[in-house]
C-alpha cells in the first residue's frame, strides 16, 4: 500500500507535469482516485498522456498498468465512488471478458480535470486472444461482430493483444497486434483506413506505422462502425517516429517527461489516430516503467 507520503509525492509529480503541458490538475479529482488504487500503486507503472484531439486536448491523462490480475479495477472506481454506476453494457463488459480470457494483468486512466476514464485488460503476449471469443460475450458491441471480416481480411482476427473501456464516453478498444510479415507499409495503411472509410494517411501516421506492431480500433454499442483507429509505436525520439515537428503540447511532455528513475532512458509511446474527422497525436511517457511493462510492450508491439 502507498503510504501518506508517497501519494503526496507523486501527486506533485502529476501536478507539476501537467502544468507544464498547460493543465490545472484539479486536486479533488486526482486524489480520490490515488487513494482508491493506493493498494496496486507501488507496483504499478505510471505513465503521463497528452493529446490534440478536441474531446482531451485540455485534460492531462495519467496510467496505471501491471495491476495484478487477481485485483478488478473496475470494482474498485465502483467502491471508491469515482465513477457513477450504470446499467449500460460497458459496467459488465471487464469482468465478462476476464471470465472468457485470461487476464495477465489490468490497467486504468484517469484524467486530472477529467477524472476516472478508462479500465485495460492485457491479455498474455503467448495467448493473444480472438476475435470471436470476444463477439460470443454478450455485453461486446455487436459492431465487433459487424466488422469481423476486415479482422479477418487484414489477418488479426486472431491477435487480440489487449482491450479497453472508456466508461464516460461508452466506448470500446480492441487492441491488434499484425501478424509476423505483415508490415503496415503505407500500401497497407491505406487499405485499412480504406475498408474503415477513414480519411487517407498522412505522412506523419505512414512513418509512424512503420514502427508499430499493430493498431487498436475503437467501437461503440450505436453504431456498427469503427470510430476511430490509432497506431502506437514504442520509442526513444516521439518527433524521429512521426516524422516531423510535434504539436506544441506535445513537445512539452517529450521534453519535459518527468522520471522516477531520472539515470534511466526515457521510453515513449506515439500514436497517431484516425477518424473521419481527421487525425490528432497522442504521447504517453513512462514515469515508472518497470522492466515486465518495457517488456509486454515491445511484445506486443514487435512484428
Amino acid at each position: 500500500m502507498a503510504g501518506t507520503t508517497e501519494l503526496e509525492d507523486l501527486y506533485s509529480v502529476i501536478e507539476e507535469a501537467a502544468l507544464q503541458t498547460g493543465v490545472t490538475s484539479s486536486r479533488d479529482t486526482v486524489w480520490p482516485i490515488m487513494t482508491t488504487y493506493q493498494d496496486v500503486i507501488p507496483q504499478s507503472a505510471i505513465a503521463f498522456r497528452v493529446e490534440t484531439s478536441a474531446r482531451r486536448s485540455n485534460d492531462f491523462s495519467c496510467r496505471f498498468t501491471m495491476i495484478p490480475k487477481e485485483v478488478d479495477p473496475y470494482a474498485l472506481a465502483l467502491s471508491g465512488g469515482i465513477t457513477p454506476r450504470t446499467d449500460h453494457p460497458v459496467a459488465s463488459l471487464s469482468a465478462d471478458i476476464a471470465a472468457a480470457c485470461p487476464i495477465d494483468n489490468y490497467g486504468v486512466d484517469f484524467g486530472v480535470v477529467g477524472g476516472f476514464t478508462k479500465t485495460f485488460q492485457f491479455f498474455p503476449p503467448d495467448d493473444l486472444q480472438l476475435i470471436s471469443t470476444l463477439t460470443s460475450i454478450g455485453a461486446v458491441p455487436p459492431a465487433v461482430a459487424e466488422n469481423a471480416a476486415f479482422f479477418e481480411r487484414h489477418g488479426v482476427a486472431d491477435q487480440v493483444a489487449l482491450t479497453g473501456m472508456d466508461y464516460e464516453h461508452k466506448t470500446f478498444n480492441v487492441y491488434l497486434k499484425t501478424p509476423d510479415g505483415y508490415l503496415l507499409e503505407p500500401k497497407n495503411v491505406a487499405s485499412i483506413l480504406s475498408d474503415l472509410d477513414m480519411p487517407e494517411p498522412s505522412e506523419a501516421l505512414q512513418t509512424l506505422a512503420k514502427s508499430a506492431g499493430g493498431f487498436y480500433v475503437t467501437l461503440n454499442w450505436d453504431s456498427p462502425s469503427v470510430q476511430r483507429i490509432c497506431f502506437s509505436a514504442m520509442t526513444l525520439d516521439p518527433a524521429a517516429t512521426t516524422g516531423g515537428r510535434l504539436d506544441p503540447k506535445i513537445e512539452q511532455l517529450a521534453r519535459n517527461a518527468p522520471s522516477a528513475d531520472p539515470d534511466a532512458e526515457r521510453r515513449f509511446i506515439a500514436y497517431v489516430a484516425s477518424s473521419p474527422a481527421g487525425e490528432y497525436f497522442k504521447l504517453l511517457s513512462f514515469y515508472r516503467a518497470q522492466p515486465d511493462v518495457v517488456r509486454l510492450w515491445r511484445e506486443y508491439e514487435d512484428n
